[in-house]
């Protein structure tokens, strides 16, 4: 069996979440647009994963609306607030996730609207000085883009500085929170956010499925034409046993959410810890020990004959890891986050990130592995 340490990519399905979505695969198959028994019973179950997730969020379980994942949440937020809320200006950052950025641009181009970079510290957290000269001088009223976990290097975004900001110039607030959802505590009551969204194979739930969040004084149009599914948001029949098993898998977070933050947070400063002891020079990209996610660890290698292949070596020996520079190999196409952060280019990074599956055994061949790839 494969050492998993890419749970930042995906991560396992959780068996009691498989469980739950089974007899919704078979037997309560109904389409929740029909109105005979089963449908009804589908309908039903829908209905109760969206309040699970409002009462997550705090948030109105109007206020909830299912999608494919993450990329669909994120396009259907810029999208809608350029269509239909007449926003012309809107302001990201360079270290996006492609589903952000490529909308972007692509909104950029048929709408001609004006997009700003927000600046990043030396340690990758935004530069919050910066984000408040952008809205001090918007030219119309601006919608801020920024992700509350960067996927590549764990940094946590400060949310409510940035909504308070949002809120003193009158900016909209969008936050990928893809990485986040089920980790953190959130309240779109205490720390307003216009749009937020989420995608449940980040936290043990179904692949092809997640959810955005659009506040209720914010209306914008469906991206998709069909039917009235989703309250006319998100045309097409709905995803009944993803919905079902992401459910499930919010309800597990939610129970186990300190514990699990504590177990997963142990296992990474113990992963740090022995990298330093074993391998010499090697650094961290992000803010690891500070602000950042308790699950990702973005580990960059010196200079060395046998760090170009590493990530071929790894999967080779049984461990599954992302790459985060390009590799000579061809294996790896590179990450645009790493590329942008980091001043070496000499240098190798690899994204370990972790999941309440893992163990410390895991990590001690992790060690063991690492030390033999590189000759140590």
């Amino acid at each position: 069996m494969p050492i998993y340490l890419d749970n930042a990519a995906t991560t396992p399905l959780d068996k009691e979440v498989l469980d739950t979505m089974l007899p919704y695969m078979t037997s309560k198959f109904g389409n929740p647009s029909s109105i005979h028994g089963l449908g009804r019973q589908s309908r039903a179950a829908i209905e109760r994963v969206r309040k699970e997730i409002a009462k997550f969020l705090n948030a109105s379980v109007g206020e909830i609306f299912f999608t494919s994942g993450g990329t669909e949440s994120n396009n259907l937020a810029l999208w809608g607030a350029v269509k239909d809320l007449d926003i012309r200006y809107l302001i990201s950052s360079p270290i996006e996730h492609h589903c952000v950025l490529h909308t972007l641009a692509i909104l950029q181009r048929l709408f001609n609207i004006k997009v700003d970079f927000v600046q990043h510290l030396p340690n990758g957290h935004v530069d919050l000085a910066h984000l408040e000269q952008l809205l001090k001088n918007a030219p119309s009223q601006a919608l801020v883009s920024l992700m509350h976990v960067n996927n590549e290097i764990g940094n946590v975004l400060d949310l409510m500085a940035v909504s308070k900001l949002c809120q003193q110039y009158n900016a909209l607030q969008h936050t990928d929170a893809v990485q986040s959802f089920c980790f953190y505590p959130l309240d779109v009551q205490a720390c307003p956010i216009h749009f937020l969204t989420g995608s449940a194979h980040k936290f043990h739930g179904p692949k092809g499925v997640g959810f955005i969040y659009i506040n209720n004084d914010h209306k914008i149009s469906a991206l998709m034409q069909g039917g009235s599914q989703e309250r006319n948001m998100r045309s097409g029949t709905e995803n009944l046993y993803g919905i079902v098993g992401m459910g499930k898998a919010v309800e597990i977070a939610k129970v186990n959410m300190a514990t699990h933050h504590e177990q997963i947070q142990t296992l990474r400063n113990y992963m740090l810890e022995q990298l330093l002891i074993a391998i010499p020079d090697i650094s961290f990209l992000g803010d690891p020990l500070g602000n950042g996610h308790y699950k990702i660890l973005n580990v960059t290698f010196p200079p060395s004959p046998y760090t170009d292949l590493m990530l071929l070596n790894l999967d080779i020996s049984g461990i599954c890891a992302s790459g985060g520079s390009a590799c000579s190999s061809g294996v790896d196409a590179g990450s645009h986050v790493v590329s942008h952060l980091k001043q070496n280019e000499t240098v190798t990074n690899i994204r370990f990130s972790l999941s309440k599956f893992n163990t410390k055994e895991e990590i001690d061949t992790l060690i063991t592995t690492l030390k033999k790839i590189l000759h140590l």
